[in-house]
């Protein structure tokens, strides 16, 4: 999710120190798991809502169907009609690509 190194982790940790100190840093992590857990349930609930509110025509809704990115990529690139996909009419080589079009 964050994509988080090992070294990067251990420069977030030495700043967590530095930061709370070795006494209060368990206390905040401990509130920032409690903030997280609760963001999360809140989302879920939102989303339980939307569902619901929408009715059961919409059931199978999927949130992260509704970002822009991953719309264009259901609608255009995952179709179950090969034909219908530019890259299947070029027998699955890529258009060529002119650098001086744009």
């Amino acid at each position: 999710m964050f994509n988080i190194g090992g070294g990067e982790f251990v420069v977030l940790l030495i700043l967590a120190l530095l930061i709370f100190g070795p006494d209060q840093l368990p206390k905040a992590a401990q509130q920032i798991g409690r903030v997280l857990r609760q963001l999360r349930t809140m989302a879920n609930s939102a989303t339980s809502d939307l569902k619901e509110g929408l009715g059961p025509e919409f059931k199978d809704l999927d949130v992260k169907d509704l970002n822009p990115k991953r719309f264009v990529q259901k609608h255009f690139w995952e179709d179950d009609e090969p034909e219908r996909r530019p890259a299947a009419r070029l027998n699955g080589k890529r258009p060529p690509f002119d650098d001086e079009a744009t």
